[in-house]
């Protein structure tokens, strides 16, 4: 049965619930291909934090505190009772993170695709960490992406979307190549180290099954616009992201990091969602 769920929906089938918390510069139905499998053995959810996709825009993105606040209110509103398997890519990850830390008893278990986290840049190598400390949050921002990114991007969502339903993939394309979502994803850029250092002093994971899916290959749309970083720095940024991984999953008693081949960082779960969806079904399990 599907429902209109605020901003995203739910397709209710039983529980635990899989809830899928975007990245950044992503929406809910981004997941949709993952999001409708999971729905073929539990209640599956896609949800679109205040600011992004179709949601009312704002002028600042809201802190990991307040996604984690409205998604708990939301799933009550729309009910979806607990405990949820949180399902959280890049800045998700921080948002399910926290969620478990705020309502453990309300979390059966973690997926965390190639997640962002506060000692990111210290397993970075140098010249990497220090080309990010020299960017300017307070430079102005362009107005739009010069049409041969556009052009570049439009074929890359084509690509990784080709086999989805037109009208979804389609109305996806053109709302990721827009001036408006363009910048939605820029204008977070800002606004990071306030978001890790909520996490940083939020306190450790509880005791909850954890699998950390990292994305070995270089993401795709980096490839196709290498600006200042070379393959072989994108290269020690992977092995660097699979050391934090590692530590991040031996955090706590039930924890895994998967290497997941084939899939960049903003593409794991279109290149590979049969490794989202292994590891959604292996906590399930448990």
């Amino acid at each position: 049965m599907k429902a209109a769920a605020w901003r995203g929906f739910v397709v209710q089938s039983g529980g635990p619930a899989v809830v899928f918390l975007p990245g950044g510069g992503s929406v809910g139905l981004d997941y949709w291909n993952v999001q409708e499998r999971a729905a073929e053995f539990t209640t599956s959810v896609v949800y679109d934090r205040t600011g992004t996709g179709w949601s009312d825009r704002v002028d600042a993105p809201p802190t990991c505190a307040e996604v984690v606040d409205e998604l708990h209110r939301l799933l009550t509103a729309a009910d979806v009772p607990a405990p949820y398997l949180l399902v959280g890519h890049s800045l998700g990850g921080l948002h399910a993170r926290l969620y478990a830390t705020r309502f453990p008893g309300e979390v059966a278990g973690l997926v965390l695709m190639d997640p962002d986290h506060e000692d990111y840049d210290g397993y970075m190598p140098r010249q990497l960490a220090e080309m990010r400390d020299a960017w300017d949050p307070d430079q102005e921002l362009p107005d739009e992406l010069p049409e041969e990114a556009v052009r570049l991007y439009r074929d890359l969502f084509a690509q990784m979307m080709e086999d989805w339903p037109e009208r979804i993939r389609e109305s996806l394309i053109e709302c990721h190549v827009s001036p408006e979502w363009i910048m939605d994803g820029y204008e977070l850029v800002p606004y990071r180290d306030r978001f890790l250092d909520e996490l940083r002093h939020a306190g450790p994971l509880p005791d909850v099954p954890l699998i950390v899916l990292t994305a070995m290959d270089i993401d795709d749309f980096k490839k196709a616009v290498l600006i200042g970083e070379s393959e072989s720095l994108l290269r020690e940024e992977i092995d660097g992201k699979r050391r934090l991984h590692d530590a991040l999953a031996a955090s706590v008693p039930r924890g895994e990091n998967r290497l997941v081949d084939g899939a960049g960082h903003a593409s794991i779960h279109w290149r590979r969602p049969d490794a989202v969806l292994r590891a959604v079904q292996d906590l399930l399990g448990r």
